[in-house]
């Protein structure tokens, strides 16, 4: 049995990892399959890890640090010590809940910007583990909702794509230093 990956939820002053901003061709491309987990995915998962916490994040996906792959870590409960971080390879979403639910969101490739969006409350998502042992896992809330986020940047979407208010999105684009132009509105 491969150890779970163990990484101290702290900010670390320079982060092994820098994080693409809105703008960059490299988070509107889709994200290639995993084929095999091994040593070397585990130390990218503990380098993604590092950088989320060190950036603040509760989630993060590999394009976001320019990697092409289906992987992403979450953790929504990143001031709990014990509760260990989620680690989805190649993640599927099976099923929707009916029930939709408002919520703000923000992303660390676009740093400042927090804007409602509108998911589905609950879904179910198989994915593999850090030790390629298959999962399926229920979730809702803010858990839901972190991965359904992170699952679009393997799919090239980023929340702002999401956003119906679109005075409130420009206005905070705009407020950060983003442009609209950057925008793949989703219909």
């Amino acid at each position: 049995m491969v150890a779970v990956i163990e990484v101290e939820k702290k900010k670390l002053k320079h982060p092994p990892l820098q994080v693409s901003c809105l703008g960059d061709r490299v988070l509107r491309q889709p994200a290639k399959r995993v084929s095999k987990i091994d040593n070397e995915l585990r130390e990218l998962v503990r380098e993604m890890l590092q950088t989320m916490y060190s950036e603040d994040g509760i989630g993060l996906a590999a394009p976001q640090v320019a990697v092409n792959k289906q992987l992403i870590v979450v953790d929504a409960d990143p001031e709990n010590a014990a509760a260990p971080p989620l680690v989805l390879v190649n993640p599927k979403i099976l099923s929707y809940s009916q029930e939709l639910a408002k919520g703000q969101e923000g992303c660390l490739s676009i740093p400042g910007v927090y804007l409602d969006v509108i998911r589905p409350a609950g879904i179910e998502v198989s994915f593999k583990d850090e030790t390629g042992k298959p999962r399926k896992l229920k979730v809702d809330d803010l858990l839901a909702r972190v991965i359904q986020h992170e699952i679009d940047h393997l799919n090239g979407v980023m929340f702002v794509d999401r956003v119906d208010n679109a005075i409130a999105l420009n206005q905070e684009l705009k407020k950060n230093g983003f442009a609209i132009k950057d925008v793949k509105k989703i219909s």
